[in-house]
């Protein structure tokens, strides 16, 4: 374990792999992390990270500063939380998501393998700001799917794979196609996820 371990705060039950680096960087912050967490191998935590109970990741899982997670999380191998970003309990991010800074992911949320989130609307051309997208409570999103800068994902709403979000999308509703219509949320998609 990496020196920065030093700067952890951890509740019982906690297995953080010998090849994971847990606290890493400079901050005024150590890392926190709640009871029964299991951060696997090569995966790596800066300071200045919060984690309820019961977080579990992936191989090769990177969380950045500013973070805050609550209870139950699951982040999934090769995924990264670039920071400055709150997620709540309940939430399952699969194999290769991409969460960029500025990002808030609400309660019982599900991000499918490769979902893309961004944050910076004209990248490299303009300096506007970050403002990444705000995924409410009960809401999925598909495999591959990609949600634009600042949209809203509303509460139990589903994004299909692949689809690529412009706008924001109602609560209860789905979103389908490049770039996403809004559809009626079919019978068996209706009600809330069943992570919790």
């Amino acid at each position: 374990m990496s020196e920065a371990v030093r700067e952890v705060v951890r509740g019982d039950g906690c297995t953080i792999n010998a090849d994971a680096t847990v606290g890493y960087g400079e901050f005024d912050e150590p890392t926190r992390i709640g009871e029964d967490a299991t951060i696997r191998a090569g995966s790596i935590v800066y300071g200045d990270v919060t984690i309820g109970d019961e977080f579990a990741t992936g191989h090769d899982v990177l969380v950045r500063e500013g973070t805050t997670i609550g209870d139950d999380v699951l982040v999934g191998t090769k995924t990264v939380i670039d920071g400055q970003t709150t997620i709540g309990s309940h939430v399952s991010l699969q194999t290769n998501v991409y969460v960029p800074t500025e990002t808030t992911i609400g309660n019982n949320v599900f991000v499918g393998p490769g979902a893309v989130l961004t944050n910076d609307e004209y990248p490299v051309r303009t300096d506007d700001g970050l403002e990444g997208p705000t995924i409410e409570d009960g809401a999925s999103i598909g495999a591959n799917a990609t949600l634009l800068p600042g949209v809203t994902i509303g509460e139990n709403a589903f994004v299909a794979a692949g689809a690529v979000v412009t706008d924001d999308i109602p609560a209860d509703s789905l979103a389908v196609g490049t770039p996403a219509t809004v559809q009626e949320l079919p019978d068996p998609l209706e009600g809330a996820n069943q992570l919790a």
